[in-house]
């Protein structure tokens, strides 16, 4: 939409260059179905990493390490880490539902965390760990592939 000019065209009133907000590039909106999805998906593994952190803080026994591994660390440790890890992931979910680009590089950044640090709980969760890392791979795939520059 612009102001008419005496010559009869139009004056551009669009936002300044280099202004435009980061949003979905895509017109019919699937980007931002998979940033919603994304936010969900967030929301549901952060709430599972707080479960699962209590249950390692509350009872050591509720986890038996299955073979010998590198990372070796102590249950009521990771029950903290993942304790931690949970919560700000829960907050970056709730943050991507506001439509914040902090929350979207924040959920990106999380989630490659929660991979490595799954990685790193094979030895007490295997399948668990697996379908985590699932997850997470397609959390940062759908918050990249939804980020990009608005060419208004």
């Amino acid at each position: 939409m612009g102001q008419p000019t005496p010559t009869g065209g139009n004056w551009n009133t669009g936002p300044a260059p280099g202004t435009t907000p980061l949003s979905s590039g895509d017109s019919q909106g699937a980007g931002n179905v998979g940033t919603l999805f994304a936010a969900v998906l967030l929301l549901v593994t952060g709430c599972l990493a707080i479960f699962q952190g209590i249950a390692a803080i509350a009872n050591d026994d509720v986890y038996a390490r299955i073979g010998n591994y590198v990372f070796e660390f102590d249950l009521t440790a990771w029950g903290w880490i993942h304790l931690i890890v949970g919560i700000i992931v829960v907050l970056t979910g709730v943050g991507l539902f506001a439509g914040s680009n902090l929350a979207r590089g924040a959920g990106i950044a999380l989630a490659g965390i929660s991979v490595i640090l799954n990685f790193m709980w094979l030895p007490y969760q295997p399948w668990w760990s697996i379908i985590i890392i699932a997850i997470d791979v397609f959390i940062i795939w759908a918050l990249c592939r939804s980020w990009t520059h608005a060419t208004d």
